[in-house]
């Protein structure tokens, strides 16, 4: 009995020291509380960029290779999967740094229309443009897009407008964040998130309402 209960003890002590070390007890943290190392706003990031950029690229796939017909759409929708693909590598890396939960749970997948869909939307789509500042034009006009992947051309525009509106308020947010690796990240695409941005027929002063 007593030979039993010093083998306990010692189980216990062992655990007791494992805890002490810093690194342990950050990587149990996460484990059984999942609590981020991640500051408010860089938690957000995460969640709100990280939950879109797969779903994003794969829509974007989608709309170059197969839902659409236009040109300048394939052109828009090839930028768009352009600048996911570049930042999820990077984000995996920093939410591994940070602690957090990456793919992030429950964001929502992207899943392709069906073809009958798809035929009917390309017949009552908009006349094909060849130069992306007909996209423009129609975008900056747009009304934004919700839930399930939408289909037609001009929806595709809206759509890309608007999460990329809520993209670029999260990367200005992340500029100016106390972490130099989240803020160097940041500073690096807010450019091409600008451009993007521009490029579906958003203004400058257009994301204030979103």
């Amino acid at each position: 009995m007593k030979l039993n209960t010093l083998f306990v003890a010692g189980i216990c002590a062992s655990a007791l020291l494992a805890s002490c070390n810093p690194q342990t007890a950050k990587d149990n943290q996460l484990k059984y509380t999942h609590t981020s190392l991640a500051d408010g706003d860089a938690y957000q990031f995460f969640q709100k960029v990280g939950g879109k950029a797969v779903y994003e690229a794969d829509y974007a796939t989608y709309m170059e290779t197969a839902g659409s017909s236009s040109a300048a759409v394939k052109q828009l929708a090839a930028r768009v999967k352009e600048f996911y693909g570049s930042i999820i590598p990077t984000l995996d890396s920093l939410a591994i740094v940070n602690q957090v939960d990456f793919p992030i749970k429950g964001a929502k997948l992207f899943v392709a229309p069906s073809e009958s869909a798809t035929v009917a939307a390309t017949q009552t789509a908009a006349t094909d443009s060849a130069n992306v500042d007909h996209i423009a034009a129609h975008g900056a006009h747009a009304a934004h897009g919700h839930g399930a992947a939408a289909t037609g051309e001009d929806a595709y525009i809206q759509h890309v407008q608007h999460e990329t509106a809520v993209v670029k308020d999260q990367f200005q947010r992340l500029s100016r964040n106390t972490d130099k690796g989240l803020r160097t990240f940041a500073e690096a695409n807010l450019e091409k998130i600008a451009e993007l941005y521009k490029l579906s027929g958003g203004k400058e002063d257009g994301h204030a309402h979103h």
